[in-house]
């Protein structure tokens, strides 16, 4: 019998750790956790790999690598514990990995998922941002290294999914018309413009349908989420930011669409629940349980349809027009939002101040060429010292 395949989790304390680690607890004789991070929740950390008994794990700093070892050794584990950026690379890269899922939120995970694309992993992508930051160079270090690149997110999972598989050829010879990204809305759908100036961190955190991190739960509130999606749906699938659209579904049931130009149009449905892309992309091109409920359409009653209002939400229309400028603006629009959304859950801004700063960023920065990593770090700088700049002038 063949070993169970050994899973890299970056990420694992967060939603999409945790739904991985479990997918990978269904199936002990297919998958195994072999190395665990965590950034701030190191005491759960410490209880997923006693659950789990991984051969690594990766926190921080180099004072909480030695506390979380001691911790496991006194368990009886024998897990060895790494910190900091070069540890998250060498547990992304090592050779006895068999996948990477790549979780971790923002600008962090940048570096540790392009180790894990350059040792030629299997990738399941769910950090977005990387993508978003180093669109160019990250999928020329895919194919370049003979990566896997599996995406995560339901919205590209799904168009995935709908798409043939030879999609590489370019979206157009496989007669594609246009990629559908569905978005709920999130919690403030309906709310009048005007009262967007008093929502709380609470409220923007209470997603309708999911169940995910506050930063995420901000941004598809403020449906920067979706833009930065759109950004990464442009380099997933070789497509221009034209021949992508968001769509408005609620019910959140349809994750993306595939409109064809002999006017079929392809989706693909389910509970909102990330066990259902995880286990996709874990198993491809196999399927297996996911533990996700069954869809019960008769339930659910009726599917509603609607176009984005980007008056409301002005971080959807900043994020096209960096998809559409190419270069550096996409890097600093990632690294300006990340501090805005910062700054209104610590209630120094409002929410409907967030957009206001990402495009004062975008504003002062004239886009630049990207030709190596270095000149996106530094695009993420500059953004992130506008940024902070400007929260010092105008935050409370």
């Amino acid at each position: 019998m063949s070993r169970p395949q050994q899973i890299t989790v970056l990420g694992a304390t967060g939603s999409i750790g945790l739904s991985t680690l479990d997918v990978i607890a269904r199936h002990p004789r297919d998958y195994q956790a072999f190395a665990l991070t965590g950034f701030s929740r190191l005491k759960e950390l410490e209880t997923l790999c006693q659950t789990h008994r991984p051969r690594f794990a990766v926190v921080p700093e180099a004072a909480q690598a030695r506390h979380l070892q001691a911790r496991l050794q006194d368990a009886g584990l024998d897990t060895r514990v790494l910190a900091g950026e070069a540890g998250l690379c060498e547990v992304a890269a090592h050779p006895e990995a068999d996948a990477v899922m790549a979780a971790i939120v923002g600008a962090a995970g940048l570096r540790p998922t392009l180790a894990a694309v350059e040792a030629g992993k299997r990738v399941l992508l769910a950090n977005k941002e990387a993508l978003v930051m180093s669109g160019a160079l990250f999928m020329q270090a895919v194919r370049r290294h003979g990566a896997v690149l599996l995406p995560i997110d339901s919205e590209h999972n799904a168009i995935f999914q709908c798409l043939p598989g030879d999609y590489g050829q370019g979206l157009q010879r496989v007669g594609v018309r246009r990629i559908l990204l569905t978005a709920s809305g999130g919690p403030f759908r309906e709310t009048p413009a005007a009262d967007l100036a008093h929502v709380t961190p609470e409220q923007a955190c209470a997603h309708p349908n999911w169940s995910m991190g506050r930063k995420i739960s901000v941004d598809s509130a403020s449906m920067m989420n979706k833009g930065l999606e759109l950004i990464e749906a442009c380099w997933l699938f070789d497509a221009p930011p034209e021949r992508v659209e968001v769509v408005i579904h609620p019910q959140s049931v349809i994750h993306s669409l595939v409109d064809y130009v002999d006017g079929s149009v392809l989706a693909q449905l389910g509970n909102p629940d990330m066990r259902t892309p995880i286990s996709h992309a874990l198993a491809w091109p196999r399927r297996i349980d996911s533990g996700v409920a069954p869809l019960d359409l008769f339930a659910i009653g009726r599917l509603d349809f609607q176009a984005p209002d980007e008056q409301r939400f002005p971080c959807l229309r900043l994020a096209r027009q960096a998809a559409e400028a190419g270069g550096s603006a996409p890097a600093c629009l990632n690294a300006a939002n990340e501090l805005a959304v910062a700054a209104f859950l610590e209630r120094r801004i409002r929410f409907n101040e967030i957009a206001g700063m990402i495009e004062h960023v975008l504003a002062r920065d004239a886009v630049q060429p990207v030709a190596d990593l270095d000149a996106v770090m530094a695009a993420d700088t500059r953004a992130r010292v506008e940024a902070r700049a400007w929260l010092t002038r105008y935050a409370c």
